[in-house]
């Protein structure tokens, strides 16, 4: 065969044909990763290789099993990766036409983005300082109205003094999470879903396991103070960073917001954002 033919053949659209597979595999190489599907993976990506080694190898009965597997494969497939399956559907509409920039923000009744970052790092250092334990969600593109329906609902400008009020131990509040959300707090006291990854550390308690939960589940960042350590970490797409001071946690938060679209540059929402922001100042001249 000559190899030099072959290559010669190749058009442009071969090339790009390539590059979009190549990315399609990384990109769900990527959502797989730290996760119990990853195994599965592999399992799965060694049964199909067999197929056609076995028919070359005349091994008639394993080759015929296995061609009979497939056709339950794809069902096989969605039910052990649904979580997974939903992540990436996640991901495609988070990125979509719906996420073009439509229309210019309104930032009535929303404080400065270095005012928010500055409240948010002071509360957490606050926090950190006093062993007291704090779980701060803050909303990207994905909604969080699941989330927020099992808090108490709020509506205030975020603070220092506000969110260290919220988790003052024995308060009415103070057990679960505070959402915020469009540069405003929208809840506190919520519950976060669990992560499912088996492989997070022991030394971490359900307050970390419940932040890489939500991260798991959407787009949202969320910082974490350990009670036990006073250690600040955030979690965001299914990882978790420990350890971070207070320069770390401003730059980390500034670029969330930034990336979010609230605060960005062209400081533009897409088009479902602003129907809900639409919706919730309704909310409160109604109030």
């Amino acid at each position: 065969m000559d190899y030099i033919q072959i290559f010669m053949n190749i058009s442009i659209t071969d090339v790009i044909d390539i590059a979009i597979v190549a990315f399609i595999i990384y990109k769900a190489l990527m959502l797989l990763e730290g996760t119990r599907a990853l195994q599965l993976f592999k399992g799965i990506a060694v049964i199909l290789a067999l197929v056609p080694l076995s028919s070359l190898a005349r091994l008639y009965m394993l080759n015929w099993l296995l061609e009979r597997a497939m056709t339950v494969f794809f069902v096989f497939i969605i039910v052990v990766f649904q979580p997974e399956l939903r992540r990436a559907l996640e991901y495609i509409g988070r990125n979509n036409l719906f996420s073009k920039k439509l229309f210019t923000v309104d930032r009535g009744g929303m404080q400065s983005l270095d005012s928010l970052v500055t409240a948010i790092a002071e509360a957490t250092v606050s926090l950190s300082r006093q062993r007291i334990g704090g779980l701060i969600v803050i909303k990207g593109r994905t909604g969080l109205n699941e989330v927020i329906d099992t808090g108490t609902k709020l509506d205030s400008l975020v603070t220092s003094e506000l969110l260290i009020n919220i988790f003052i131990p024995n308060t009415p509040l103070h057990d679960g999470a505070v959402v915020i959300e469009e540069g405003r707090i929208t809840a506190a006291a919520c519950i976060l879903p669990l992560s499912s990854n088996t492989a997070i550390s022991k030394e971490l308690g359900t307050r970390h396991r419940s932040a890489l939960g939500i991260s798991e589940n959407s787009d949202a960042m969320t910082i974490v103070i350990s009670e036990e350590t006073g250690a600040i970490s955030m979690t965001k797409e299914g990882r978790m960073t420990r350890y971070l001071d207070l320069d770390q946690l401003k730059s980390r938060v500034t670029a969330f917001l930034k990336e979010e679209g609230v605060y960005g540059s062209g400081e533009s929402v897409d088009f479902f954002s602003k129907v809900n922001q639409w919706r919730k100042q309704h909310e409160r001249r109604n109030e």
